[in-house]
């Protein structure tokens, strides 16, 4: 083992760390008040959400138009 990989081993995930767990809740706050107190706000962004949501799941989903250099067996790209 390299003392880098040894390093990793030691240290334990993200997730499991006070730092997420820390930043989760803080998350949970934020949203309760952003669906509590600024509902208006955020149901006049939500078209404007959903206009997003297209882009950004070709970006992800697709992982842009290079899927992944399928090729078929007869030659064809």
């Amino acid at each position: 083992m390299t003392p880098d990989s040894q390093h990793d081993s030691r240290r334990g995930s993200f997730w499991g760390s006070w730092y997420s767990i820390c930043m989760m809740a803080f998350g949970a706050v934020a949203l309760y008040f952003l669906l509590t107190r600024h509902a208006a706000h955020l149901y006049g962004l939500l078209p404007l959400m959903v206009a997003l949501a297209c882009p950004l799941m070709h970006i992800f989903m697709h992982r842009g138009h290079k899927h992944g250099g399928h090729r078929h067996e007869d030659g064809q790209q």
